[in-house]
């Protein structure tokens, strides 16, 4: 069983059409899953990170708005050249409550940030973590100003943005290389936006396919994201080997 790859768009990476989200490897607070949690311990994301590559998956997604969820990818993740790491910009997780800043002089902390963090000299994919607001972020702050000129310098392969709303990612797909959006049987409202990113050759990736944990039959609401076209991945975040490998099988069904 492994997990097939998808182009990302037309940045040149390819990804496994199942990625594998981390905010549980390093928050527990202010999430909307159906139950609570406790963060796992090294060997147990080690064992993910390995299985995962084991099923064929490379794509890992995290963010600074996931605690430390960059910090102990940094410090456990092997064969860097082996994975394709997303992460973000623009959300802070702090004392519990989510912080917003999305000037150009934070964008270049927080890479710089999630540079060390990670242990690398590049980051894959960044996305701005919207706060709703994403045809303000795009054109009244130097948040993408910036990005793009660290994207020129190397140290991002590819730029996008996880919208909220319609205009927002129809905006991000013209500007951006990816544009990550909720899809699922409960919420298709931004199906739009994935057609008007297919149709001009841009990444698409979804989040909350399984409705954060909502869904009643995770094995079909995984394959109705991915059969959508134009989706590159569906990032699906699990503590649980078994969970992990039906959602890799569900995904090397499609």
């Amino acid at each position: 069983m492994r997990v097939p790859h998808r182009p990302l768009g037309a940045t040149g990476i390819d990804v496994s059409c199942l990625g594998l989200g981390s905010v549980k490897f390093g928050r527990n607070q202010g999430v909307k899953y159906p139950k609570d949690f406790s963060l796992p311990n090294d060997a147990r994301i080690l064992q993910l990170l390995e299985s995962a590559q084991e099923m064929g998956i490379n794509l890992i997604d995290t963010a600074p708005a996931y605690g430390s969820s960059e910090q102990r990818l940094g410090q456990l993740l092997r064969d860097r050249g082996e994975w394709v790491i997303a992460t973000k910009v623009g959300e802070e997780f702090i004392d519990g409550e989510s912080e917003y800043d999305f000037s150009g002089e934070h964008t270049q902390l927080s890479i710089e940030r999630s540079l060390r963090y990670l242990d690398t000299d590049y980051l894959d994919l960044v996305l701005i973590h919207s706060d709703g607001n994403d045809l303000e972020i795009i054109n009244s702050t130097d948040c993408l100003e910036t990005l793009l000129k660290l994207q020129d310098k190397g140290l991002i392969r590819a730029i996008g943005m996880s919208t909220k709303t319609i205009a927002g990612g129809r905006k991000a797909v013209e500007l951006m290389d990816a544009v990550m959006v909720t899809y699922n049987t409960e919420h298709r409202e931004e199906e739009q936006v994935i057609d008007y990113a297919n149709a001009c050759g841009k990444a698409v990736l979804i989040k909350k396919a399984l409705a954060s944990g909502h869904a009643s039959n995770s094995e079909e609401a995984l394959q109705f994201a991915l059969r959508k076209q134009g989706v590159s991945s569906a990032i699906v975040g699990t503590l649980s080997i078994e969970h992990l490998a039906a959602n890799a099988k569900a995904a090397s069904q499609v």
